[in-house]
């Protein structure tokens, strides 16, 4: 049984700019610091199976988890662990589904992306980008049948994902049926090693969006103003009537596909361009700009996440990892819904 529950938190829209700043900064610093411990694990082998980390795409990855509240549902990428913290998911929970252990959120018989809370709102991964949008699109559907309303479903996907037929497919539905869908594109310019050049032919991605009849938007992904207000605006029409929102945030993934990726085909030329910028240092100047924060309060605030990973890590390298031989592979919550469980009280 999974254990993640999301926190009820105040709606953005609530919350004043300036503390909803700091609060995502922190969630980026934390989200980055997470990420750099998981690809020291993985180097030291401690990790089994692929790492893909954020780094680049937390102003984005956060302004969606943020712009959420309970009720709501979320459907996450790889690269946002930055949002899955600020929905809900803890340190711990998310370094025990990494390093396998028993007592965490998968019970150490998942991978480490693919996990999540159905009841809670937080759906599991598909690897197979695109394909959770209509996965959301069934859960908001089921509510609306359900005589469910003011809840939204958010998904996220690569600029990859939108060249597979699901994407398509879902889009088109979401439109049709006008759900309160919000669609996140990462347009980080590479489908793993593809080029967005090679995905697409037309002008920008956003422009699909009047295809399908949808509202679409256009954000710097390095920008974590830019970020927390184009997503928190979409997340508002959607949650207002306003059908699905297609938000396309451009900026470079400044790392691998995965730690195993040394990312030798990213051009040069887009790391030095605005693209390439580190979304994390951008908004460290944005603080001091603002006198809402100095470098004294960056480093406690630092020193502090460290802590916390590193107390975590602890933890769960102390925690058992699961029984082959004990355990009840099955997966369903409820055995006796699995094939050939056995039926009780009438089912």
């Amino acid at each position: 049984m999974v254990q993640t529950v999301h926190r009820p938190e105040p709606a953005v829209e609530e919350i004043p700019f300036r503390e909803l700043y700091l609060k995502a900064f922190q969630g980026m610093l934390l989200a980055r610091i997470l990420d750099d411990k998981l690809a020291s694990l993985y180097r030291s082998g401690k990790i089994h199976g692929g790492v893909f980390l954020s780094r680049g795409q937390e102003a984005l990855s956060v302004a969606v988890g943020l712009s959420l509240r309970q009720g709501d549902v979320f459907a996450p990428l790889i690269r946002d662990t930055a949002g899955r913290l600020a929905f809900g998911e803890t340190v711990l929970e998310a370094l025990q589904t990494s390093l396998g252990s028993a007592l965490g959120p998968m019970r150490g018989r998942d991978g480490n992306v693919h996990r999540g809370n159905p009841r809670a709102g937080y759906l599991a991964m598909i690897s197979h980008l695109g394909a959770m949008i209509s996965v959301v699109n069934g859960v908001l559907l089921g509510r609306r049948l359900k005589g469910l309303s003011g809840s939204v479903g958010a998904t996220c996907i690569g600029e990859g994902a939108t060249s597979t037929g699901a994407f398509h497919e879902a889009l088109n539905q979401a439109a049709v049926e006008k759900l309160p869908l919000v669609l996140v594109v990462a347009n980080n310019q590479y489908a793993y090693s593809t080029p967005a050049s090679e995905q697409f032919a037309c002008r920008a991605l956003v422009d699909r969006a009047l295809g399908y009849g949808v509202t679409g938007s256009e954000v710097d992904g390095t920008d974590l103003d830019a970020c927390l207000k184009t997503i928190g605006e979409a997340v508002a029409r959607a949650r207002k009537g306003g059908g699905p929102q297609l938000v396309v945030a451009n900026l470079l993934r400044l790392c691998g596909h995965g730690e195993h990726d040394d990312a030798g085909y990213i051009d040069p030329k887009l790391k030095a361009s605005p693209l390439g910028r580190d979304c994390v240092k951008v908004s460290v100047d944005y603080l001091s700009k603002q006198g809402w924060a100095d470098a004294a309060a960056v480093a406690a605030w630092r020193a502090e996440a460290v802590h916390q990973i590193d107390e975590a890590v602890a933890q769960v390298q102390r925690e058992p990892a699961p029984d082959p031989f004990g355990e009840e592979w099955c997966a369903m919550s409820t055995s006796h819904l699995s094939e050939g469980g056995e039926r009780k009280g009438g089912e």
